[in-house]
């Protein structure tokens, strides 16, 4: 079988569609990853086929319209700010995606939420399609609102507030979406309702975000997809640091662009200082900064989490969805400072599992994080996130993915009018 999978956005968006890839290659069939081009080393290192996207959307959260846009918003207010960014670059995206796809002739489309060709192109070509989202929002439940919303509890609109999402693509490029589907893809002008996807992946554990009771069979929490690096030394510093104290305390904002660095980090090494804690700050996006030399503090640009934070004993994050899952598969506590999108999502769900805090990033202060870095000192806290890194440990994500593609598409070619 030919899987094609398309996924946009930063590393978190498509690290874990490298695993599933490479689940899909174990099992015997032939997959492309089409993603940002900045990801094309990432990708071919793993021996995956890949198609190049374009990566201006990924170099606009580092203008200074994205960082302001960042800084200001919460939730998905950032997005609507960038969105006259956003714009004239989508008819470039979606022509590289239908070449990618023209090019590979897949037998299934996978796609994350933000490739919104795929169903279109799915429908061209007449192949089956599965949205496969790392966070849930896709799908209408009762059971919490949409996690693009920054509300834990909606009650009765909390089925509503997921159509946003859903119909996101059209709502904000229902006439670029249009025209393109008739210049390009030589098919009418709006989509039949009729055509839905071939079922609905979510990449997380069921104990992070139970399922909700009013989801049918044609949605699956299959667990994370990890990708786990297989070579990666620490350098003889980093090495050095782990053993000469206790275990310090990862700070890390993976792709997030930088605000305001210099604040951000100074409030960190203090409250880090005054409660006795060692730290390896990983610089990433450049959120944080290299400035201060704190004795207490060891500066890495980036560093695999699934190898250092077992080497740790808690981390501070922004809340992406795949470092949100490499700490709790970890069993350590932790604090998330969101920066958008779903992130204050994520900093709801650890805190109501009890295995962490959420701080707001723009009101951080040195007391308020000493406060929280005190109470991941907690025992029961503690007790608590190992607790469910043994859960999600026992789970194998990739695996029931893959099953529930491969069920899909033989479905499809049982019932090929579908």
């Amino acid at each position: 079988m030919r899987v094609s999978i398309h996924t946009l956005g930063t590393r978190g968006d498509v690290q874990p569609y490298i695993a599933l890839a490479l689940g899909l290659i174990e099992r015997g069939h032939r997959v492309q990853l089409a993603a940002p081009v900045q990801f094309e080393s990432m990708v071919q290192d793993h021996g995956i086929g890949f198609a190049p996207l374009p990566g201006e959307f990924l170099a606009l959260l580092d203008t200074p319209e994205g960082k302001a846009a960042i800084a200001g918003s919460k939730g998905f207010g950032s997005g609507i700010k960038l969105l006259k960014y956003v714009r004239p670059m989508m008819r470039t995206l979606l022509d590289a995606e239908w070449k990618a796809a023209q090019a590979f002739t897949p037998d299934i489309f996978v796609h994350h939420p933000k490739a919104m060709a795929v169903p279109h192109m799915a429908e061209a070509l007449h192949r089956p399609f599965i949205l496969a989202s790392p966070l849930p929002g896709f799908t209408p439940t009762s059971a919490f609102p949409s996690p693009m919303l920054p509300f834990k509890d909606l009650g009765w609109f909390n089925r509503i507030s997921h159509l946003a999402a859903i119909r996101g693509a059209d709502l904000l490029f229902g006439k670029l979406l249009s025209n393109w589907r008739a210049e390009q893809l030589g098919l009418p002008r709006r989509r039949m309702p009729a055509i839905a996807s071939d079922g609905t992946l979510y990449a997380y554990s069921r104990h992070v975000v139970p399922v909700p009771p009013d989801w049918g069979s044609d949605v699956l929490v299959s667990g994370y997809w990890f990708l786990d690096s297989k070579n990666w030394r620490p350098s003889d510093e980093l090495a050095a640091f782990l053993t000469e104290g206790e275990p310090p305390v990862y700070v890390g904002f993976g792709s997030m662009p930088g605000v305001d660095p210099v604040r951000m980090t100074a409030i960190i090494v203090e409250a880090l200082a005054r409660r006795g804690k060692r730290s390896i700050l990983a610089l990433g996006g450049g959120a944080l900064s290299a400035e201060d030399r704190s004795g207490h503090v060891h500066v890495v640009r980036d560093a695999p989490h699934d190898r250092v934070f077992h080497e740790v004993s808690a981390v501070i994050h922004h809340g992406g969805a795949g470092t949100t899952a490499a700490a709790l598969r970890a069993g350590k506590p932790m604090i998330i400072c969101p920066f958008f999108g779903d992130q204050p999502f994520w900093g709801r769900r650890i805190t109501d599992l009890g295995v962490g805090l959420s701080l707001e990033r723009r009101a951080l202060t040195v007391e308020s994080l000493t406060a929280a870095l005190a109470a991941m000192d907690d025992t029961l806290m503690r007790r608590r996130a190992e607790a469910v890194g043994a859960r999600i440990r026992s789970e194998d994500g990739v695996a029931t993915a893959v099953g529930f593609i491969e069920a899909a598409a033989n479905k499809r070619q049982a019932h090929p009018s579908k």
